[in-house]
């Protein structure tokens, strides 16, 4: 079986982890803050935090924006859960909405009509590693066509709705020559076992806010905060006499570990050569599907854009939904393992008992009922991108009757 996005797991991590955990230093510690440093210098953001998840982080980050019950979060009906279940814990409002008709990310126009005085954040979803248009979503913002009622600190000193961005999928993506992390206000990644860059399981928040904003004391407050509320860390604690600690405030517990950091610092040493290769297999599937006029390509790459490469969502024209899954299954029948990125959230029970339906988003479904997603991932040598687009091809072509 052809996996479908096995972590690169090779000597060089294994003696990076076991250094770390050799060292005496197992949670937070110098690797940790050195993996905050350098991806703050390759996304070129003002300062980084390291988290245990994307989910905990920007958890963390609405809730010290202080959003809560009555506000409105605009995101993607296209995404994963995970998405809107963050801002559900807040008590605050997903507002969903339909994606682009030429790509998975959310619709400018869409985001725009959505707006409200409830509106206090908007997270735009970096699918499959493109980046959305955020000079767009700026514009849309920054010529106030609305009315923005700041209902804390940070929302009345930023004066306008927050940029929030979703780029679990899009480290080392481009926009306008600018890498993902200092495109939005604020930006959450995912080191997900499965993402182009993996910590096992982690995440990072990089802060780009304007310059009246003294990121040094956001970097300390989220450190607080990640830490139950901790006015220092272990680190910290093992200076002579600093033993004595404070609680702030009642806070959370995510911080990332020395070992995830470990993994992440080889990872990010080597991340060029990840995304060149990934690169390359899209270039392949291109090749190959380009001939066939059943396919429908993504768009990884614009006069202003380039992916970081994520995933190959390969759609299928003139395809049902009940087709694409006898196609994914004929695949799988071939020991190619394939995915679908993503049901959008109105086809899940949790989103329709809240009363969101897929009606309301027809992009969305039609462009999931066609999707599947193909292998990418740096150890996927050429003769397996081949069977990957033999195994695809034999089967659309078996399940369409072509």
């Amino acid at each position: 079986m052809i996996p479908f996005s096995p972590p690169r797991i090779d000597q060089a991590v294994i003696d990076e982890v076991t250094a770390a955990l050799q060292s005496g230093w197992i949670t937070t510690g110098p690797r940790t803050k050195r993996f905050e440093k350098e991806i703050t210098a390759y996304c070129g953001s003002k300062t980084t935090i390291a988290v245990s998840a994307w989910t905990t982080g920007m958890e963390v980050l609405l809730r010290w924006w202080g959003i809560g019950p009555g506000d409105e979060v605009i995101l993607p009906a296209y995404t994963y859960c995970a998405s809107a279940n963050v801002v559900l814990h807040t008590g605050a409002t997903p507002v969903l909405v339909d994606c682009d008709p030429t790509d998975f990310n959310l619709s400018i126009e869409a985001v725009a009509a959505a707006i409200t005085p409830r509106t206090k954040v908007i997270m735009p979803v970096d699918i499959g590693g493109l980046p959305c248009d955020y000079a767009a979503l700026y514009e849309i913002i920054e010529a106030k066509k609305y009315i923005f009622e700041a209902h804390s600190t940070a929302q009345e000193k930023l004066g306008r709705i927050l940029i929030a961005a979703d780029a679990a999928h899009s480290f080392g993506a481009l926009y306008n020559n600018q890498r993902v992390g200092s495109l939005a206000d604020i930006t959450v990644f995912s080191f997900h076992a499965v993402k182009n860059l993996t910590t096992a399981e982690g995440g990072a928040i990089t802060f780009n806010l304007p310059n009246h904003f003294d990121h040094e004391e956001i970097y300390k407050t989220f450190n607080m905060k990640i830490l139950h509320g901790q006015s220092k860390d272990a680190l910290a604690k093992t200076q002579k006499g600093a033993w004595r600690y404070d609680v702030l405030e009642p806070g959370f517990k995510c911080n990332m570990t020395d070992i995830q950091a470990a993994i992440g610092l080889v990872e990010l040493d080597r991340y060029q050569e990840n995304l060149d290769r990934r690169r390359e297999i899209f270039r392949q599937y291109e090749l190959a599907f380009s001939k066939k006029s059943w396919a429908l390509l993504p768009t990884y790459s614009t006069g202003f854009k380039e992916s970081s490469y994520h995933l190959y969502q390969l759609r299928i024209q003139n395809c049902t939904e009940a087709q694409r899954d006898a196609i994914i299954q004929a695949i799988f029948d071939h020991d190619v393992a394939v995915n679908v990125h993503f049901q959008p959230l109105p086809l899940l029970t949790a989103y329709k008992q809240l009363g969101y339906q897929i009606q309301d988003y027809p992009n969305a479904y039609s462009h999931y009922a066609a999707e599947i997603s193909l292998p990418v991932y740096y150890d996927l040598n050429d003769a397996q991108v081949q069977t990957v687009i033999t195994a695809v091809c034999t089967s659309v072509e078996m399940i369409l009757n072509l």
